[in-house]
Order: structure tokens, then C-alpha cells, then sequence
């Protein structure tokens, strides 16, 4: 009687505590409808994949339609009672809690494919009495309202494989390149291996973590009565030799960058997308190794512990967009979101400025001293040059001349210049802006260098060519254009001539190549930041090294050094098959009425000359005398 009692309160406290968790289960009769973040794909400027976002679903296959090997492995290795329960296996969970205490951890699982299934389509994987209950609650209704085929059906369609996919055909369309209706033994194996843990096991994360896990497969067919151990052992030595070795990750900077650009296409709002970009993959692949060895190897030494690159078209598009030395460790994308002291690379509109109001390269200017109440800018080397051309004064980044030009120029006239090339951070308006005290990004600096390349049309970086949704619909389609003339042809002649002599025979001389180009270095103080940026006929690059830390310094590292060493070998990977161009509008062209007297520009410079000297001559007086 005592037990009969007993027994009956049981029931009534379990009954009270499925009660109690059936409250609040989902609606079960949505379970087909499917919640998921938009996919987004990636496509480089030919056609091939390098990275993918959201959540990707392959074709919805009925159980006939999936290769049978995949449909075998998932049950050998999941839950091989599956045909034979109702939706929990007390049998299998013992032998699981037995397994498990003789390993001292957990090493299977006592879930069966019904109960996985009720959890991924409507429970949370909290490890929680109530989820558990939950979870059992569910997978007895699935089995009431569905044959096993539809649940394995299910099951197939909808489980999480790992790198976004969803479903055995979303998989092995992202491992294998083929559909699940083609998956052959070994592939199969693959698949169901990364139940068990999709990021662990994947091919394409840690190959040889993958391979051990399919031999556990492949162990557990053989149990299973689906395959003998001969075919086992052949298809572990074939079968390795038959996956898909793809490229390591690359471009993933550059998809981040993009990816955030994507509100702008209000089209593209909550559809499945792929994005044509004008990624340049082969090049890219070529700069990620080249920055990664530069860092490694000479800025190790140095205690360079960063760098950024940047190569785009005349036109804006960029090709290459590496924001750091593995994106894997740190996703700061150091080429567009790191502000960093361009230092002397931003000279160049200080320059373009002087050349805009009428004076020429061939202008003298005073290398003296110079003193403004308590700041005292001195030149890098220490050293003064008296009166010097312009040109030499670029060249050799002479500080105290760009001073002088911006004080005769004025500060606001140079920060307009900068802002119609495509400056778009804040500016200081003071004389320090020559000198590059203001931060800027890898990205806008490298975008205002592209108007000095391209003839003097201002352009805006960008990286979507085209976007079309999962049916091949083009959304979206980039036409041509840029900004207007925003550089006379004569102007920029002049700057081609000086910043070409940076490289000739300059601080950039570390930079040449076998081709006309031109460009800047650029060094901040107490070697904080390092920069080159320069271009060619056909593309414009930029280089950044320094630390994330600004207070930690490199030893000695100059933009004339290890930027302008990168900087020449990604722009001969870049130019390579290429045949050699002049620079656009390397020429003065003819004059006209409207040209600015040349030879007026030549005696104002030789009257600036005078009057430095003049200053110097008085400041020696005053020094002599005191007065």
C-alpha cells in the first residue's frame, strides 16, 4: 500500500514538473520556418569566393535525394538506435553515462537525433534541468507527429555544419564544391564528423583534427554493419587525397571593410547577396605574405610590431587592403580604421598648395632655423642647407621650407587642398600641419594620392563593382565617374617632377623601380609612425608601419626604410607583365594665356631666397651686438 502511494505521488510530482516546463514551450507549429541572419558572399575581381558572412542554407533535399554514405555516417556515429526508439534511447544514454565515467569526461553524448533536432529548432543549448525536460518534451511530440524518414529528413536539412552552414548540402557545397547528392564515403564522413564539434573539426580550421575525426567515423560505420574495415582503410588513404586544398584565409580585412559599407545599398537590406569586389585575390595573397615577412623578419628586429597596406586603381578601386599582421589575433583594421600622424607623407598638399598660388620647383627657399615663440621644428637630420630648390626641399623632406610654404600659403588654403583630394579627417588649422601632426587613415591618405596619379580627378576609394541576390538578380551595379579636375595639368606637372625626384635620388630612394613613379615618405616623432606612399601609371600604393601602442617606439624606423623596402616589393608584384607607362601629365602642357609666368614664379622664389638670407644675416647681427 505504502508503495502504491508512493508511487502514485511520484507520478503526480513528475506530471507536475512536465506541467510546469510545457508552460512555456514554443510554438511548434513554426518549426519549419526558418530564422536566420542573411548570407553575404564575398567574390573577388575574378570570380572566386574569399569570404562569407550570416547564416548559408543549401538546397532543402528529401532523404532520396542525399547521398546515402551521409545519412549512414550521421547515424553510426550519432545515435544508431535511431530506427528502433521513440525519440530518447535509455539504452544509449547508459551506455554513454558509462563511457563517459570511465574516461572521466564526457566523450558521447546520450542525445538522440530526435532529441538534437528539437534543440536546434526550438530550444536554447543552455545546460538546464528545464531545456532538458524541454528538450525530451519536444522530441516525444516529433516522433507523434512525424515518421523517422521526416525527422532525419529534417535533421539533415537543418543542423549546424560549421563556417555558417546550414544543412548537409550547404556543407559540402563549402568543403567540397559539390552538392550533397554527390558526396562520396569519405566526404560523408567528413560531414558527420563535425557534429560533434563544427569549428574543432572542420577541414578548413585544422585539416589534420578533421582527418582524425573522420577515421573515428569511418571506425563507427564499420561497427555499424555499413561498411567492412577493408573499405574503411582504403577510404582513409584515398580519401585524404581528395580533399579540396584550399588557399589559407586572405582578404579578410578588406570583407570587414565592405561588410560595413553595405547599409548603403538599401536594396541589399535582409537578402541573401553575393558582392563582386574589386579585390585583386592573387596580389593580395602576394602583399599579406610580404607584410607578414617584413614584420617577422627586419620589423621584428626593429620592434615594428604593425603594418598596413593599401594598393588601389587610379580610379579609387581598391585592389589590395591588408589592415594588419594576422587578422586572426587582431581584427582593428589598421588600414581604414586606424588614425595614425602621417608626418611628412602629408607634405605633398602642403606642396600642391604653394604650386596652386604660383610658385614652381625650381624655387629657392631658406633651410634656416626656425623659431616660433616655444616650438622649434628642426629637420630629421639635424642639419641646415641654406637656400635650396623645392624640389630638393621635398625631396629630401626638409621641414623647416614646408614651414615656411604653409605660412606663406596659409593653413586653411592647404586644408582645403587636402579635403578636395579626399582628406576627410579633422585638421589642425596652424602652422604644425605641414609637418603631418594631424591623423589620418592608410585608406583616405592612399585615396588623395590617387588624384595625384590620375591626372588630377578626385575620386572616392571604393570596392563594390557589383551586387546581385541568390537568383542572380544584379541589385546593384557600379558606373564610372570620380569627382571632376580637382588638379590643374600644369600644377600637377610640377608635383610629378618633385615628388618623382623623392624616389629618383631622395629619403625614397629605397622605393625605385624600374618605371617612373613618385611619392612621399613620411616619419612622425620618436619613430611612432612610419609611412610611403607613392604611385605609378597604373596604381597607387601606401604603406603604414608602427605599433598599436603609441607610445611604444620603432628603433629607427624612417618611411625611407622598411616602408618604402615593402612598398617597392608589393608595387613590383602589382606591375609585374606590365608594360611601362609615363606617368599622366608628366609633361608640362603647352602654355596658354592663363598660364602662370614661370619666370615671375622663379624671381619670387630668388626674392624669397634673399629674404631669408637676409634673416639670417640679422640674426647673426643680433647675436654679435644683442640687439
Amino acid at each position: 500500500m505504502w508503495g502504491l502511494t508512493l508511487s502514485i505521488w511520484v507520478g503526480v510530482g513528475l506530471g507536475g514538473v512536465v506541467a510546469y516546463y510545457a508552460l512555456d514551450l514554443p510554438d511548434i507549429d513554426k518549426m519549419t520556418a526558418t530564422s536566420r541572419r542573411p548570407s553575404v558572399v564575398f567574390q573577388a575581381a575574378d570570380g572566386e569566393v574569399f569570404a562569407a558572412y550570416g547564416d548559408l542554407y543549401g538546397e532543402t533535399l528529401d532523404l532520396g535525394e542525399i547521398s546515402p554514405f551521409i545519412a549512414q555516417a550521421v547515424l553510426a556515429t550519432e545515435d544508431r538506435r535511431f530506427f528502433s526508439h521513440w525519440g530518447f534511447d535509455p539504452i544509449g544514454l547508459a551506455r554513454a553515462l558509462y563511457s563517459n565515467l570511465r574516461a572521466g569526461h564526457t566523450v558521447q553524448g546520450g542525445s538522440t537525433i530526435t532529441q538534437q533536432l528539437a534543440k536546434n529548432l526550438f530550444l536554447t543549448p543552455d545546460r538546464t534541468l528545464k531545456r532538458k525536460v524541454q528538450e525530451l518534451l519536444m522530441a516525444l511530440w516529433l516522433e507523434k507527429r512525424f515518421t523517422k524518414e521526416q525527422i532525419l529528413t529534417l535533421y539533415l536539412n537543418r543542423v549546424y555544419l560549421g563556417s555558417g552552414t546550414f544543412g548537409v548540402d550547404a556543407a559540402a557545397r563549402r568543403y567540397f564544391d559539390v552538392s550533397a547528392r554527390k558526396v562520396d564515403l569519405y566526404q560523408a564522413a567528413v560531414i558527420a564528423g563535425l557534429l560533434k564539434a563544427p569549428s574543432r573539426y572542420s577541414p578548413l580550421n585544422d585539416p589534420e583534427a578533421s582527418r582524425r575525426r573522420t577515421a573515428d567515423v569511418l571506425a563507427n560505420m564499420v561497427k555499424a554493419g555499413y561498411i567492412d574495415q577493408k573499405t574503411a582503410d582504403t577510404v582513409q588513404v584515398t580519401g585524404a587525397s581528395q580533399m579540396i586544398h584550399r588557399p589559407p584565409p586572405t582578404g579578410r580585412y578588406f570583407a570587414d571593410w565592405v561588410m560595413g559599407q553595405l547599409d548603403q545599398f538599401g536594396e541589399v537590406a535582409g537578402k541573401d547577396i553575393v558582392v563582386r569586389t574589386t579585390l585583386d585575390i592573387a596580389l593580395q595573397r602576394k602583399v599579406e605574405a610580404s607584410l607578414a615577412a617584413m614584420l617577422n623578419g627586419p620589423g621584428a628586429k626593429a620592434r615594428v610590431g604593425q603594418g598596413a597596406v593599401v594598393v588601389m586603381t587610379h580610379d579609387g578601386a581598391v585592389r589590395v587592403m591588408a589592415g594588419g599582421k594576422d587578422y586572426d589575433d587582431s581584427q582593428f583594421n589598421r588600414a581604414a580604421q586606424g588614425l595614425r600622424q602621417p608626418g611628412s607623407a602629408f607634405k605633398p598638399f602642403v606642396y600642391l598648395a604653394a604650386m596652386e598660388k604660383g610658385h614652381a620647383p625650381d624655387d629657392l627657399w631658406e633651410d634656416a632655423p626656425i623659431k616660433r615663440g616655444n616650438w622649434n621644428p628642426g629637420n630629421y637630420t639635424g642639419k641646415y642647407l641654406g637656400p635650396i630648390t623645392l624640389r630638393q626641399a621635398l625631396a629630401e623632406s626638409v621641414n623647416t621650407v614646408a614651414i615656411r610654404l604653409i605660412e606663406d600659403v596659409g593653413p586653411g588654403r592647404v586644408i582645403a587642398t587636402a579635403r578636395k583630394l579626399g582628406i576627410s579627417s579633422s585638421l589642425t588649422d596652424n602652422a604644425s600641419l605641414a609637418l603631418g601632426t594631424s591623423e589620418v587613415t592608410l585608406v583616405e591618405l592612399t585615396t588623395a594620392y590617387a588624384a595625384l596619379a590620375n591626372g588630377g580627378i578626385g575620386v572616392g576609394a571604393h570596392a563594390v563593382a557589383q551586387i546581385t541576390d541568390s537568383s542572380g538578380r544584379v541589385l546593384y551595379q557600379r558606373g564610372g565617374g570620380g569627382f571632376g579636375r580637382v588638379i590643374s595639368p600644369d600644377v600637377l606637372a610640377r608635383m610629378h617632377d618633385m615628388m618623382g625626384a623623392v624616389i629618383a635620388g631622395g629619403s625614397g630612394k629605397a622605393a625605385r623601380l624600374d618605371r617612373p613613379a613618385a611619392g612621399k615618405t613620411g616619419t612622425t616623432q620618436d619613430y611612432r609612425d612610419a609611412w610611403f606612399m607613392g604611385f605609378t601609371a597604373d596604381y597607387v600604393a601606401g604603406v603604414w608601419m608602427g605599433n598599436d601602442d603609441y607610445r611604444v617606439e620603432m628603433r629607427k624606423v624612417t618611411g625611407g626604410g622598411l616602408p618604402a623596402q615593402l612598398w617597392k616589393q608589393v608595387m613590383t608584384a602589382a606591375h609585374k607583365g606590365l608594360p611601362v607607362h609615363a606617368l599622366p601629365s608628366a609633361e608640362p602642357p603647352t602654355p596658354s594665356d592663363d598660364s602662370p609666368d614661370i619666370a615671375g614664379e622663379i624671381a619670387s622664389g630668388a626674392a624669397e631666397a634673399v629674404r631669408g638670407i637676409g634673416g639670417v644675416i640679422d640674426d647673426l647681427l643680433k647675436g654679435i651686438f644683442g640687439r
